[in-house]
């Protein structure tokens, strides 16, 4: 099972996840500051530590986490944990973050979010923001034997490996199909260009916010290149076992069906949400086609890769900015500040390097 790749159980994160209420269905380490990244983060040894916290009530944990943890949160404590989970579960992305903490010797930025948003967020792709994460190699400190969130988990893995499909030519290398399910959660709007698709002219444009303002722009690569082995670990037995690819991998080449007929199956199986969005685009006003007719017509459109990709901005770009909007108020406008400036530092670095 692909989910396994993402287990470990490094005694770093277990020591900093001791301070913290033990009520969780899962905890994942992710980022710079766990795998390797190329460019601007490849020599951070210190670098900050992402984690991500599953509860199953996120009041309660709030409640229990204020008493042992009051100085991580920003001005909003003073609300209670009440307003806290509210703001939590129904703005932004769905997960609440307290950002640049000391813990245990390392400073940590770390999001709860709720098993049920979580497990929407897998299935459907609402928000593909901790789904987003989820699909790039992670660390995973802990978790329950919940069977609906271990086969949404794994859900998510074939659902980011069917849309990269749809994006890819016929015959690509494992590089080519790792970039393009790493930059998913960034909606793949690595540059602006121009489209017709069904004779309506497009726009593609960044789709994450965060690769506008203080992400490297050449993020995606950075992640992907150091951690191909952490991919192909992830991701190689849905590989092996999916009937519309031929997975070479002693050569790291694979082949797919690129027919009208395999395009439609992989767009049936696509995440509700990214179906939804897909027809919203191609459905011309007042006709109402059903989301099965658009996606018979994009099938059979040559354009079909760049028509998903508008798709996955769709919800990748309000997401991720009412998410970082949002953490304006969770972190508090100081280290807002300061964690923009580190953002952007890392950024420039990566400027920097690519001119010199």
């Amino acid at each position: 099972m692909a989910l396994q790749a993402l287990q470990s159980s490094g005694v770093t994160f277990r020591r900093i996840l001791s301070h913290f209420p033990e009520e969780l269905s899962l905890a994942f380490a992710y980022g710079s500051g766990v795998y390797r990244q190329a460019g601007p983060n490849s020599d951070q040894k210190n670098a900050m530590l992402d984690f991500v916290f599953t509860v199953d009530d996120p009041f309660a944990w709030h409640s229990k986490n204020l008493k042992k943890n009051w100085n991580h949160y920003s001005f909003l404590k003073v609300l209670g944990p009440k307003m806290i989970t509210s703001i939590q579960n129904n703005y932004g992305a769905g997960v609440y973050y307290n950002s640049l903490i000391t813990c245990d010797g390392r400073l940590i930025k770390y999001g709860v979010i709720s098993t049920s948003i979580l497990i929407e967020d897998l299935l459907n792709w609402n928000h593909l923001y901790v789904a987003g994460r989820l699909q790039k190699p992670v660390k995973i400190v802990t978790m329950n034997e919940d069977i609906t969130l271990r086969s949404a988990l794994d859900r998510n893995l074939k659902s980011a490996v069917t849309t990269a499909f749809l994006m890819l030519p016929e015959s690509f290398s494992e590089e080519d199909l790792f970039i393009e399910i790493a930059g998913l959660s960034y909606s793949e709007g690595l540059s602006s260009c121009r489209k017709i698709i069904s004779g309506l002219p497009l726009i593609l444009h960044y789709g994450d916010f965060r690769m506008l303002v203080g992400e490297d722009k050449t993020k995606v690569l950075n992640i992907v290149k150091p951690n191909i082995a952490h991919f192909r670990e992830l991701y190689g037995s849905i590989l092996q076992e999916n009937p519309q690819v031929v997975y070479k991998s002693q050569q790291g080449r694979l082949e797919i069906d690129k027919s009208p007929e395999g395009q439609f199956t992989q767009l049936m199986t696509l995440p509700k949400s990214l179906q939804q969005q897909i027809n919203h685009i191609m459905d011309p006003p007042g006709k109402n086609r059903d989301v099965e007719e658009t996606l018979f017509q994009v099938a059979h459109d040559p354009d079909c890769g760049d028509v998903v990709r508008l798709g996955l901005s769709a919800i990748v770009r309000p997401s991720s900015i009412r998410q970082s909007t949002k953490g304006i108020f969770t972190a508090g406008m100081k280290k807002s500040v300061i964690y923009s400036s580190l953002k952007l530092h890392k950024m420039w670095t990566g400027w920097l390097r690519k001119t010199s």
